[in-house]
């Protein structure tokens, strides 16, 4: 608050400070050029004789008379003309940033132009509503790129649906089913109910994501202990890709955090990991602590995302797989939700990808 209001009082000195000198450069102008004009005109006519029937002497020798009377309103006009126009310079410069606030929730891409001694605030309400509208823009991307994920859900719903009420209406009906189909029928069934587990879980994670508050219960955690249940935990999708996991972090690194909520995180981007790594081949996880914080690293072999789409890899409902399949590119929420709660722990992460090799680096405060 005292930043701004520093920063306001510098640019109203500024201001201020401008409006002056040109006041006192436009009186020292304007009395230079009157005691030119009375100079000159001395010279010039005192050059001549005059003796008194001349066609001019008669209006030459009244202002001759007067002249001071003529200096004085000169003086008193002019300056008067002066103080009026710069008195209502600083109501013109506030029409013009009012009706240029005006124009910043204009949706156009037209800068705003103020005067000159305006260009600082022409400057910083450009930025307010270049990043305004960019705001406005990635909400609509947000919003329509949640509303695309609910309707493919909802879509992808109806197959396992169908398919679990067709499986548990043929046990029904067929009383004569041997107990090997019957047994088929059975895990076929699970399968299906497990993916509409999934389903329904990213319905709860979107609504999770929109309405919670990320708040921290610290604790003292290891972190290496962390890392080595949740790559033991992940085995079975491991194996179903034929995928390795290799861990290298030094024994026994403790960090405080929220455990908790940080294991969702490491979880969210190993299973990124899997979801978008080639079979066949091996993730590696690794961890370094240093004095004041610990690096974390997660990667993987898999197709080299472009820059464009690395800058928005963690942005929310935003998936690298836009084809209407929800099963293996999940909800697009699951690393937005791993940098909020990184960033939440006073972290920070980033991506990198190239030749085929993906990498997500985290950096964390030790305490």
């Amino acid at each position: 608050m005292n930043n701004k209001k520093t920063s306001r009082d510098a640019q109203f000195m500024r201001i201020s400070r401008q409006l002056l000198l040109r006041l006192l450069l436009a009186i020292f102008l304007y009395s230079m050029l009157g005691l030119i004009v009375y100079v000159l005109a001395i010279f010039i006519f005192g050059s001549f004789t005059w003796y008194g029937d001349e066609l001019f002497y008669p209006i030459l020798h009244w202002l001759n008379l007067r002249k001071d009377l003529f200096g004085l309103a000169y003086i008193i006009i002019g300056y008067c003309v002066i103080f009026v126009y710069y008195w209502r310079k600083p109501f013109r410069y506030l029409s013009e940033i009012v009706d240029a606030t005006r124009n910043i929730f204009e949706h156009d891409d037209s800068l705003i132009e103020l005067s000159t001694p305006l260009s600082v605030i022409e400057s910083q309400m450009n930025q307010i509503k270049i990043t305004t509208t960019n705001n406005e823009r990635s909400a609509r991307e947000a919003e329509q790129r949640k509303n695309d994920l609910v309707a493919y859900l909802a879509h992808d719903l109806k197959t396992p649906i169908t398919s679990l009420i067709g499986y548990l209406t043929l046990l029904k009906d067929e009383s004569q089913i041997s107990k090997e189909l019957q047994e088929r029928y059975l895990s076929i069934s699970l399968d299906k109910a497990g993916h509409l587990d999934d389903l329904i879980n990213e319905f709860f994670e979107i609504t999770r994501f929109n309405l919670s508050h990320i708040t921290l219960e610290y604790e003292r955690v290891n972190l290496t202990r962390m890392l080595e249940q949740l790559s033991y935990e992940f085995k079975p999708m491991f194996t179903e890709k034929n995928l390795k996991c290799l861990l290298s972090a030094p024994p026994d690194i403790m960090i405080r955090c929220d455990g908790n909520k940080l294991q969702r995180a490491l979880d969210n981007l190993l299973r990124n990991a899997v979801n978008y790594g080639f079979e066949n081949t091996s993730i590696r996880i690794t961890a370094a602590s240093f004095q004041n914080y610990v690096q974390l690293s997660f990667e993987n072999s898999g197709n080299t995302i472009s820059e464009e789409k690395l800058d928005r890899l963690f942005e929310q409902f935003y998936r690298l797989d836009s084809s209407r399949s929800s099963k293996s590119g999940g909800s697009g929420l699951g690393l937005a939700i791993a940098k909020e709660i990184i960033e939440a722990h006073r972290g920070n992460i980033s991506a990198f990808s190239e030749d085929e090799i993906i990498r997500l680096d985290i950096t964390l405060p030790l305490s």
